[in-house]
């Protein structure tokens, strides 16, 4: 068959007739998102590959570590060892549980002691059971003492107090009176004036 125009302008033309600028369009952006898909796909591998090789030497130094722990493992001192540390413990469960015996032991005596110490006390210095009249004589002690250190007392009757005091310097020549208001009379008060 012949044709009255060259074939090249007539392929030319059928061509230009089927319009395929837009699905030439799409095979550019679908072969740039594969070419993209591919270079991020290279790179997690890349990664990936990167990570794997970190483990294998991280695995290979543990094996390592490992085979060296285990030939250098010694199971008798190891046992040994535990014995020891029984013994120990044993030792001071022992110690600790004779303490604590000990401790009763000494809280019993203490609380006995402090029984026979309140006895002593309610019997006073004299050993017995104190009286009224031994107390009176213990009052007439004290002061004859105070009246030898220059010290005269007056007692305040039946609060037992002390009322009127005179307190006597014989080297200075000076004489004091405490409480001669009827008030009562501190101790502290004559030491001082005695000072």
């Amino acid at each position: 068959m012949l044709f009255d125009e060259a074939p090249e302008i007539l392929i030319r033309e059928t061509t230009t007739q089927f319009k395929i600028a837009p699905d030439t369009a799409s095979l550019q952006r679908v072969s740039q998102s594969i070419a993209s898909l591919h270079a991020t796909r290279q790179a997690s591998l890349q990664t990936q590959q990167r990570s794997l090789k970190n483990l294998s030497r991280r695995l290979n130094a543990l094996q390592t570590q490992r085979e060296y722990e285990e030939s250098h493992h010694n199971a008798g001192a190891h046992a040994s060892s535990i014995l020891a540390l029984d013994g120990e413990k044993f030792r001071t469960a022992k110690s600790a549980y004779d303490t604590e015996i000990e401790t009763e032991r000494l809280q019993s005596e203490l609380s006995s002691t402090n029984a026979q110490i309140e006895q002593l006390e309610r019997e006073g210095p004299e050993g017995g059971v104190r009286r009224g009249e031994e107390a009176e004589d213990e009052v007439v002690l004290k002061l004859c003492v105070l009246r030898g250190l220059g010290v005269e007392v007056e007692s305040m009757g039946e609060t037992g107090g002390w009322g009127r005091v005179v307190v006597r310097d014989i080297e200075r020549g000076d004489v004091r009176v405490l409480g001669s208001d009827g008030a009562r009379v501190a101790r502290e008060d004559v030491w001082a004036a005695m000072g």
